[in-house]
């Protein structure tokens, strides 16, 4: 197996209260490319200026995560199964509420990928069910939550 790693870097500003919870969520990803993403807490949980819109927050990581992993393994099946993919996009949609735990959480995440295929080979809607499905079930990021994901395709 594999392993994956980024570094997380986070740094008090002069303008932080830390003790007080004034403090910003602003941090950095350092991928292991050298790239470097802007991140921060939702501006939908903690309010601006504690919190940026102009940085992925951890939701949206999760849910491209899951989206982008759904859509490589379905991406990895097509072509073995001979059909020409020729536009794949996706807006999913994650949903906070209440886990089978108690606790607060992703709950619900509704993918919508829309697939064209070249017009040599086209599944039927059963066929393109069955794809998602296939899909859904070998990726490792589904595969590691416990998240509902419902997939809603549309051609």
């Amino acid at each position: 197996m594999s392993k994956h790693t980024l570094d997380i870097r986070w740094q008090q500003q002069a303008s932080d209260s830390f003790a007080t919870g004034e403090f910003s969520r602003e941090h950095e990803w350092l991928l292991d490319n050298g790239d470097t993403l802007k991140a921060s807490s939702s501006p939908s949980i903690i309010a601006e200026p504690l919190s940026s819109t102009q940085a992925i927050d951890p939701e949206e990581a999760f849910i491209g995560a899951l989206a982008s992993c759904h859509m490589m393994a379905f991406l990895a099946i097509a072509a073995k199964r001979k059909y020409i993919v020729t536009h794949y996009s996706d807006s999913p949609v994650g949903t906070l509420g209440k886990m089978a735990n108690g606790k607060t959480g992703v709950s619900q995440l509704t993918l919508s990928p829309k697939v064209s295929f070249s017009e040599e080979k086209q599944p039927s809607h059963e066929q393109l069910q069955k794809l998602h499905q296939m899909a859904h079930n070998s990726c490792y990021i589904a595969n590691s939550v416990t998240t509902k994901v419902e997939i809603k395709p549309y051609q």
